[in-house]
Formats: C-alpha cells, structure tokens, sequence
C-alpha cells in the first residue's frame, strides 16, 4: 500500500470517521434552553411558518444550508460504484462548502431505479435547503435530473460537475486568450470529450462569445458531424458540418484544446498541428491528456492548463461553487442562471490580474505570481474570492430578476 493511500484513509478514518459532523448554534444547557429549543417554545416558529413559509429563512438554518446530492454514478474518475461509495467524496464537497464560504452542507446519497425516482427524491426534500448541489451524475441522465429539478425547486439547483468546471475553464480560457493575443469570437476550439462538463464547458464559451461553427467535439467514436445518426440530443447541438473525422484532422489549425475524456490521448504530433500560441487545457484527473512537461517540450509558444494542484495553471471547481452558492443564498436566489455564470467568470478572471496576496503566496509555496502563462487563475487558497464572486453573482441574480432579496448584504461592503 502506498504511503499516500494510507494516510487518505487514515484521514478519513482517525481521529473520527468522516469529515463533517453537527454542531449547535444554540445553549442548550438548562431547562430554559430545552423549554426554548424544543417543547413547548419551537410551536411558535412552526405557527411563523405555517402562516409564511419565507419565515424559515428566519427561523431555522435554512437559508445557510446544501444539500449534496449524488446517485454515486460517475464518481470522480471512478465511474458508477453507487450511492454509499460516492459519500467520502459528497462528505468532501461539504467540508469544502463551510471551508471556503462558511457555508453549513449536508451529504445525501440517493439508490432509485429510474430517473424519475432520483428527482422526485430531490424535488420531494429541496425545501428543506437553501440550495441544491447535484454532484458525481453520469451523462446524458444529469441534463435531465438538472432540468427538470430546475423546473420543479424553489431553490437553486446547481450541477457542479457541468457548470463549475464550465466557469473556471470559460474564466481561464478567456484570460489565455488575452494573453496570446486572440479573439474567441474567431477561435477554433476543439474539445476532446462530450459528457457533462464537455458540453456544460463548450456551451459557456458561446455565452462568452465563442462560436458554435468553429466548435469540433469530439466522442470515443471521433468527431461529432452532422451525418452521424448515434447521436445524442445534447450531441447534437455540437454536430459540425464537416468532413473531417479524426482529432487529427480538427487539430490543424487549432487555437484552443479542451480536454475533458482521458489520459494521454493527446498526442505531440498532434499539438504540433495547432495554430502559433496555441491554448490547452488538459484536464483529465488525475493524469491530463497530454502531461504539460511533453507539451511545453513540443511548444514553447503554448498556455496550459490541468486539474492538477501540482501544475500550474489548476482548473478547480472550488475556484467558484462554494461563492456561487454564498452569493445564490445570500439574496435568496430562486435559481442559478447564465448571468450569475457569467458574473462568476468575470469576477474570476479579475482576480487572477491583480497583485497577489503574500499569504496567497505562502499558502501556495510560489515566491511570485503575477497575470501571464503561468497564471491565469486564481489560486484556490485566496481569500478574495468568496467576497468578489459572492458579490458577482447576488448582484447578477438581482439584475437578472430571481433574488428575492433585493438589497446585497451589509457584509459585501
């Protein structure tokens, strides 16, 4: 057994399993307290509620509290090992959830049958919340569980997997860009891989200007054209009308490279093919699809990035969806919709062009970081993205017309 898988699962094993548990926010340490806490004085926010149920935000630990949600079908790069196994992984959104955003989140981990059983579960519990994480759902079954879980929540419903990797790739991509000198609007993209956060990644891009002609996806079967007929609805809409069929053929030319598939399918014939100054982001965890010390060996005129912590250049989901969610709640957020992404990217791409914190630094173990190839985004351990991106997206979501709070927290002063 390796030294690190052993200390991982003495992690997660000593001094108490897991890593969340409850606390109380209030004394509960005389009969007065319990007379309060429970029997007979909790009737009086119940009769609150009963009358209004906008009085829960008031009354309980709603309006700070997510739920992480997951049927345990594709966790991590693991795949489909059901719900229980999924729960370490739905325990570590939570810790991250109150480590970043202060934000209270509870595990839950769902067995059904059919699609259809997973969201009425959801649907049937989401007011308990104040907002919903879906996390670790296979493709094409989350497009459906999120839209339609979309449709029926009074809460924000969030698909981390899909939209966060979406906004720090769009954040990242769009400060590349900057940087080599190039336009999204005439960027050609190639995208190696079309699951969730494939298609979630490409369809933010065109909200940010990129344009869906110039798009090549690409599947385990090559490129998705249109005259192919194993198609799926969420394929589709990335169908080129081209002749072209091979990741070969689509890199000629290339500006930017988004992998979201698997190792080592990138090869340096084919990182070769791509236009001057060209943009990868090889983020296939734990091993990218080409490793960045081949890449840079191939291009010195190259911008990339991975999943990883120990690169450069870490396209991270806890770079947004704790403050997503801060900012969502915050305002009472009915739902998290393409403005509120948009503001996320914006308020991301600022931070990484702006001087960078010493202690940003010492937790990072950089002695310098400043706006260029090396750093695009944002380090994880920065404590100016709570507020920035908070502030993002609860101004968004009043803007955009679903907070029904219309006035930002005095804490975002």
């Amino acid at each position: 057994m390796s030294d690190f898988r052993q200390r991982a699962l003495d992690y997660h094993a000593y001094p108490t399993p897991g890593k969340i548990k409850v606390e109380l926010s209030k004394p509960a340490d005389s009969v007065d307290d319990l007379a309060l806490a429970y029997s007979p004085g909790v009737a009086e926010p119940v009769r609150e509620i009963a009358e209004d149920a906008d009085a829960a935000y008031k009354y309980t630990a709603k309006g700070n509290m997510v739920a992480v949600i997951s049927n345990g079908t594709a966790i991590l790069g693991l795949g489909n090992l059901g719900p229980l196994a999924s729960k370490p992984v739905m325990e570590g959104k939570a810790l991250l959830f109150k480590r970043f955003a202060g934000l209270d989140a509870i595990d839950i981990e769902v067995k059904h049958r059919t699609t259809e059983e997973f969201i009425n579960t959801v649907a049937n519990i989401a007011d308990t919340f104040g907002g919903i994480n879906l996390e670790d759902i296979k493709a094409p079954e989350c497009f459906e569980i999120e839209q339609e879980l979309i449709k029926r929540c009074k809460v924000p419903v969030f698909h981390d997997d899909q939209h966060g990797t979406a906004i720090v790739t769009a954040a990242g991509m769009l400060n590349a860009l900057e940087i080599q000198g190039k336009d999204i609007h005439s960027a050609k993209i190639v995208c190696m891989g079309a699951g969730a956060a494939a298609v979630a990644c490409m369809e933010l891009l065109i909200k940010c200007g990129a344009q869906r002609e110039l798009i090549y996806m690409l599947d385990r079967k090559g490129v998705i054209h249109t005259r192919r007929e194993d198609l799926t609805e969420h394929k589709k809409l990335f169908a080129n009308n081209t002749d072209k069929r091979t990741l070969e053929d689509v890199m000629e030319g290339a500006d930017i490279f988004v992998g979201v598939s698997g190792p080592d399918v990138l090869s340096p014939d084919a990182l070769k093919l791509m236009a001057d100054k060209p943009i990868v982001f090889a983020c296939s965890n734990p091993d990218p699809e080409i490793k960045p010390e081949l890449a840079h060996s191939v291009r010195d005129d190259l911008i990339m990035a991975t999943g990883r912590s120990d690169y450069p250049n870490q396209v991270n989901n806890v770079l947004c969806f704790p403050f997503i969610f801060r900012g969502a709640l915050d305002v009472r957020a009915s739902a998290i919709n393409d403005e509120m992404k948009v503001a996320a990217v914006e308020a991301i791409r600022s931070i990484s062009k702006e001087p960078v914190p010493e202690e940003v630094l010492k937790a990072s173990k950089s002695n310098n970081l400043s706006f260029g190839k090396d750093y695009i985004i944002p380090k994880p351990m920065d404590p100016r993205l709570c507020g920035r991106i908070a502030k993002a997206v609860a101004t968004a979501a009043i803007e955009s017309g679903v907070a029904r709070l219309q006035t930002l927290p005095t804490s975002y002063a």
